[in-house]
């Protein structure tokens, strides 16, 4: 018979995260099949996540504000998008470190977590047993001021993670760039849809029709209505959107 302590592990990886949602709202969690073994995505919150495969556990953008993260299972990989306050939580990635944790940051997180790896826009590496690819995430229409985006190009990433034959694409903080939309051969992406900030519903319908997720999943998507984007890609073959909480 296992060990007490393995029958424990074993079913902190099969039960949920978080609590379950209320009857009728949307689910804490999918499941992917992959060639590599099932993929169970957690959705924390607004542009949190938890990937989790084969034992090994990766949080993209862990904040406190959207979990406790001393309950949170300890990571394998972090990845950060950017510096803004939604998406860097030094405390929350303190909370989750263990010997050998990974910690990924983009060029404008640099110094802000110790021991952390800065990825620049491009870099492609094998992290924690995961091939990971960092893709430009800035603004273009949205600015501050004039010439002052709320997202400047080389400071943020969105993060491709591979899980066997099934490719990830997280976004981060970005409008519809032509880095993204020349993407190829992704399977599963999350991309933002909040204003001013990020895009409008028809900036990732333009998106997702260039570089066709299989999966789309907005997220970071606040006040706005996600029923927009499912109603602009109806009837768009290859495209599933699925909505799920991440205000």
């Amino acid at each position: 018979m296992p060990a007490p302590d393995l029958l424990l592990f074993a079913a902190l990886l099969t039960s949920p995260l978080l609590p379950p949602r209320q009857a009728g709202g949307p689910p804490r969690e999918d499941t992917i099949r992959t060639s590599a073994g099932e993929l169970v995505i957690t959705f924390v919150g607004h542009g949190t996540l938890v990937l989790r495969q084969g034992g090994k556990v990766i949080h993209v953008d862990p904040v406190g504000r959207e979990a406790d993260y001393s309950t949170m299972p300890k990571a394998d990989l972090v990845l950060i998008t950017h510096e803004h306050g939604d998406h860097l939580d030094p405390a929350a990635v303190a909370a989750i470190r263990k010997p050998g944790t990974r910690v990924v940051v983009s060029r404008s997180c640099a110094g802000k977590i110790p021991d952390a790896e800065v990825m620049a826009n491009g870099d492609v590496r094998e992290e924690s047993g995961f091939r990971v690819e960092a893709v430009p995430a800035y603004n273009l229409v949205h600015v501050r001021a004039p010439g002052q985006p709320f997202h400047p190009r080389g400071n943020g990433n969105g993060y491709i993670i591979r899980f066997g034959d099934t490719r990830v694409y997280v976004a981060g903080d970005t409008e519809n760039t032509p880095e993204m939309k020349a993407l190829r051969g992704i399977d599963v992406a999350f991309l933002p849809m909040n204003l001013p900030y990020t895009m409008t519903p028809e900036m990732v319908a333009d998106a997702a029709r260039a570089f066709r997720p299989r999966l789309l999943y907005p997220y970071h998507y606040g006040e706005t209505d996600p029923g927009k984007l499912v109603a602009l890609l109806a009837g768009e073959k290859g495209i599933e959107v699925r909505v799920r909480d991440l205000r």
